[in-house]
């Protein structure tokens, strides 16, 4: 109480009456902790609660909006600590508090976390307490991050990298049933040398099942779902910090071991070298439009050269542009909303605000009228779903694939101490009926998952559905 009174008085509030002419969502509201009887005195809650009822309005010190136009929120003044010390347990404290009143107040999934968000407290706090080393602190960080389920919300340090390892494979893989299933190389000439082919089924790695090596490090793999967190552990299974590593694996039904070496990023010098094609026109007259080249400028020419197709398929499993407003008005014979949004309300911190979102298409004759199809998986992501989010408002509009990551809505940055970056889904983001898109992923109306038999022949298994589906 002599803490709260020196801080200054507390004016009357005319204007923090609730509005009835606004649309709250209160799912992260939760101020019941001020009359907790058992924590502190009648006189102490009546004082908050008082608080909270004469709340400060205004612009605010230590928050306010990235954006006006979308509403996302921007950390501001708080101290950097720029000759920060880990082995001061009251600024590592801090770290853990700073972060956990952010998500507490202007996180917008909040309520959806899998640890309800005042266990993550009772649970970090110990961590941050007891770290005995920088590289301890550093994946206490990483830990709280992880924590929220949130595939936007990264953390990575040179301290949690080495904790991977930064030796790697020269391939890349997919977990599937419990193993890794490889799919793909970084250096052909470096694969080669060990005898690594596509569909090699690894059971083991070092001796341990690669399940129990995801289940052991999943809390520090970020996502917002399991399939997001699947394809997040590319270097958590087969790095170290050793040249080497024994698997066990599966090939053509025979099992073996065998030696990898593994290589430093720097050394595999790996480059993407998927097509550039933006798009073209595939066998049955079907239009095939690869969404991670696709640019604004494009978006005219790719429409007039596929008009007369019986289709399109808009794969959306890798990347996209801002093309979906232009796009939505060739296969849209009217305008719609596609989603609806939630901001924080800054004069009631933990409160949020429903408002809608932005329409896509035109009213008039459909420009396009063959079926359109959208392929999506784990790596779709953010302005990716968005995307689909909008094109699924169209008029003939089939999505294809699996569980996308579950991440949309603008991105908030902010610094947890020290320097170390990181970041939330700033807005909520909606289906226009209020079906959660965040955790869950995009809407899906056929569910297909690649194979091993499929990756093992190098098909494209969710095209050749896409396929199937349009020509039957």
């Amino acid at each position: 109480m002599k803490w709260i009174n020196g801080l200054g008085g507390i004016d009357l509030c005319t204007d923090c009456e609730l509005k009835n002419d606004v649309d709250y969502f209160n799912e992260n509201f939760n101020l019941d902790w001020i009359s907790d009887a058992d924590t502190f005195t009648k006189e102490l809650s009546d004082k908050l609660k008082f608080i909270e009822l004469n709340r400060h309005q205004g612009k605010k010190y230590y928050v306010s909006v990235a954006s006006k136009k979308i509403g996302n929120v921007k950390i501001t003044n708080e101290i950097e600590y720029n000759d920060f010390d880990w082995k001061k347990e009251d600024l590592r404290l801090l770290t853990l508090f700073r972060y956990w009143n952010i998500i507490e107040y202007f996180f917008p999934y909040k309520y959806q976390t899998d640890l309800d968000w005042d266990d993550v407290l009772n649970k970090m706090t110990p961590k941050f307490l007891h770290s005995k080393s920088e590289q301890d602190f550093h994946l206490a960080m990483l830990e709280l991050v992880v924590c929220i389920d949130d595939s936007h919300a990264d953390f990575a340090t040179d301290l949690t990298n080495a904790f991977f390892g930064n030796y790697w494979i020269p391939a890349g893989f997919k977990l599937m049933d419990s193993t890794a299933i490889i799919t793909r190389f970084y250096n052909k000439g470096f694969a080669k040398l060990d005898d690594l082919k596509i569909g090699d089924v690894i059971t083991k790695v070092d001796g341990l099942d690669v399940q129990t090596i995801f289940q052991k490090r999943e809390k520090y793999i970020n996502g917002s779902n399991l399939s997001r967190k699947k394809w997040m552990a590319f270097r958590s299974i087969f790095n170290g910090s050793t040249n080497a590593v024994e698997i066990d694996y599966i090939r053509d039904g025979t099992t073996a071991k065998k030696t990898l070496k593994r290589y430093s990023i720097n050394d595999i010098n790996y480059t993407w070298n998927g097509s550039t094609e933006k798009f073209k026109i595939l066998d049955n007259n079907i239009g095939y439009v690869e969404m991670t080249q696709l640019k604004i400028k494009d978006v005219s020419k790719m429409m007039k050269s596929l008009k007369d197709t019986k289709a399109i398929i808009f794969d959306l499993r890798y990347g996209s542009d801002w093309t979906l407003h232009l796009i939505s008005n060739y296969i849209n014979s009217q305008k719609k909303d596609f989603f609806k949004a939630t901001y924080p309300d800054l004069s009631y911190p933990g409160k949020f605000i429903w408002r809608d979102g932005y329409t896509c298409g035109k009213d008039g004759e459909l420009k396009y009228k063959g079926n359109v199809v959208l392929l999506v998986g784990e790596m779709s992501q953010s302005i990716i779903e968005f995307t689909a989010m909008c094109l699924q408002a169209g008029d003939n509009v089939t999505t294809i694939g699996s569980q996308t990551s579950g991440a949309d809505g603008t991105v908030s940055p902010f610094e947890m101490v020290a320097g170390y970056k990181t970041n939330i889904t700033g807005v909520g983001i909606f289906y226009p009926d209020k079906t959660e898109a965040q955790r869950k992923g995009v809407k899906i109306d056929i569910v297909c998952k690649p194979t091993i038999d499929g990756i093992t022949a190098e098909k494209d298994e969710v095209l050749e559905r896409a396929l199937d589906y349009i020509n039957n």
